[in-house]
C-alpha cells in the first residue's frame, strides 16, 4: 500500500518550507556581504579624505 493523499500533502508543504526557508538564508547572507562591503568602501573613502 502506498502513501496516503494526506501524507503527500504534508511531505509537500514540508518540502516548501523547508525550500523557502533556505532562500531566505541564502539572500540573507549576500544582503549582509553587500552592506559589509559598503560600509567598508565608505570607511576607505573618509580615509582617504583625511589624509
Amino acid at each position: 500500500m502506498g502513501p496516503t493523499e494526506d501524507t503527500l500533502m504534508k511531505r509537500s508543504m514540508l518540502l516548501g518550507i523547508l525550500l523557502m526557508s533556505t532562500l531566505l538564508v541564502i539572500s540573507g547572507c549576500n544582503t549582509v556581504r553587500g552592506m559589509g562591503q559598503d560600509i567598508e568602501r565608505g570607511g576607505a573613502a573618509i580615509q582617504r579624505s583625511a589624509e
